[in-house]
């Protein structure tokens, strides 16, 4: 019995030295991976199941550009207000202002106020680290103010709204001199306080390169845009189609055409609810005939068909909630069968963490847009503008920008029965065989709200020369046309 003990007694030493030898063996080899991944080699090859010394190591990262150096004039705080893309166009605007003064930008903070209260921060739609880290040539950018300006501290910095449509003189003779006294200067409002002409064009082309590269969505954001992309493009072309036929558009607008008397109501009533839409009281056939008013689902089935386009063309619809649902749907989808939402293509787990987020929402649908084969937005809002530069950014993509006053004429005209289907399809492809996103110089009116807007069509930053003439031809016609209508028709393939 004794003898019988002794023998456990030794088989358990050997069995614990034994597993200890083991793990000892396996934390050397997991030591020499980080100090030298081939060290021990050899040693692996028979811990093979369980350590793996060949896989190679991650690439490593960029190096920094090298920062520009300045003697900080102060601190430029913003807060952009608005939807997703008009905030994108004033960071790039709110870069561009802080390189022009020689300022420290704080990384801005983004509307949580508006229609759509969304609670999303900077760091939750774009790459945060990307965007100071990809720009500290041109200007310095912190996450947070230093804490001696904190409100912690007591300080309280300026708080002002620049003038609309500025250019760089008002910024440098008039907001340059506050920050001798304010070191830190709030903008409480950043929507559209850049001129869109008159702007030296390295500047300009500062406010492209934020926009087009360094103004980059989260990994989360991208991944899955990527993935709803490849989805589309697996079934074939694809038609992006900014259906601007949501609640909040028709209530700002006035716009009721299709509309019951309750559903008309309702928008009315959100209108009065919302104290910066001004204006309360609208004609809504008014606003319409003067092209004010984004086309209801069943005018842009129409004006679909007289483009060209056949029911077996595949339509993603860009957008939020269609007011009025799947009802106000129903015409359109009965000539184009083939349409497709982001819910319909993503499974729940794909956008749970996205779906009260209206931002990141908007955010798949401008991916999903810029890389259609046709972007059609049927109202040019924020969206449709930022979309449709970016796309000529790309290589003049084919963007079909829809003359809706001219339009509206032609449905009454078709739908009363003085156009001819064939007449009112002639007419409409020729009011567009010039608005397909091709070179063209942005039109300078008397007043800047009347200007066509700078992101929508940044020409300084597609051309080589100051002038950008090397774009056009004489006439300000086109020297470059892709995706452009053959001469004896109307190309619509997507």
């Amino acid at each position: 019995m004794i003898q019988r003990t002794r023998r456990l007694q030794v088989w358990f030493i050997r069995v614990c030295s034994g597993i200890l030898v083991w793990a000892c063996l396996l934390q050397l080899v997991s030591v020499g991976e980080l100090w030298h991944p081939r060290l021990l080699t050899g040693l692996a090859g028979s811990t093979r199941m369980w350590v793996r010394v060949e896989d190679p190591l991650p690439p490593s990262p960029p190096p920094l550009v090298p920062a520009r150096e300045y003697t900080s004039n102060g601190f430029l705080k913003v807060s952009c207000n608005g939807g997703l893309n008009q905030m994108r166009a004033a960071i790039c605007d709110m870069v561009t202002i802080a390189r022009l003064l020689n300022l420290t930008l704080v990384v801005p903070e983004l509307d949580k106020t508006s229609f759509w209260a969304d609670h999303s921060n900077f760091e939750d739609i774009f790459d945060v680290r990307h965007f100071i880290d990809s720009l500290r040539d041109e200007v310095r950018i912190i996450k947070r103010l230093p804490k001696r300006f904190s409100q912690r501290y007591q300080y309280q910095p300026l708080v002002m709204s620049p003038v609309s449509w500025s250019n760089e003189k008002y910024y440098l003779q008039q907001i340059l001199p506050l920050f001798s006294k304010h070191k830190v200067i709030h903008f409480n409002k950043t929507d559209a306080r850049l001129a869109n002409n008159g702007i030296p064009i390295e500047l300009q082309r500062l406010r492209c390169r934020v926009n087009f590269q360094e103004l980059k969505f989260t990994r989360e954001i991208e991944a899955l845009g990527n993935k709803l992309v490849h989805i589309i493009q697996e079934k074939g072309p694809y038609l992006a189609l900014h259906l601007r036929y949501e609640m909040d558009m028709l209530a700002f607008s006035g716009c009721t055409r299709g509309c019951t008397e309750e559903e008309a109501e309702e928008l009315k009533r959100l209108r009065y609810a919302f104290p910066w839409w001004r204006e309360k009281e609208i004609v809504s056939e008014q606003r319409r005939s003067q092209g004010l008013c984004p086309l209801t689902p069943e005018e842009t089935a129409l004006i679909l068909q007289a483009l060209g386009f056949v029911n077996t063309t595949q339509i993603y619809i860009a957008s939020g909630e269609i007011f009025g649902t799947e009802r106000r749907l129903a015409a359109l989808r009965a000539t184009f069968p083939r349409i497709v939402k982001k819910e319909m293509l993503l499974g729940p787990e794909d956008i749970r963490l996205f779906r009260n987020h209206s931002s990141q929402m908007a955010a798949l649908d401008f991916m999903v847009s810029v890389a259609s084969n046709t972007f059609i937005p049927t109202y040019d809002g924020n969206m449709a503008r930022v979309v449709e530069g970016h796309r000529r950014y790309l290589g003049f993509k084919k963007t079909i920008h829809l003359d809706r006053k001219r339009l509206v004429e032609l449905l009454d005209l078709h739908q009363n029965g003085t156009l001819s289907w064939n007449e009112f399809s002639v007419a409409v492809r020729q009011v567009h065989e010039r608005k397909m996103g091709q070179p063209a110089r942005r039109r300078i009116a008397d007043k800047p709200k009347e200007e066509d807007y700078f992101y929508a069509n940044p020409r300084e930053c597609f051309c080589k020369s100051t002038s950008c003439d090397d774009l056009l031809g004489p006439g300000n016609t086109t020297t470059v046309e892709p995706d452009m209508p053959p001469k004896n028709g109307f190309n619509v393939d997507v």
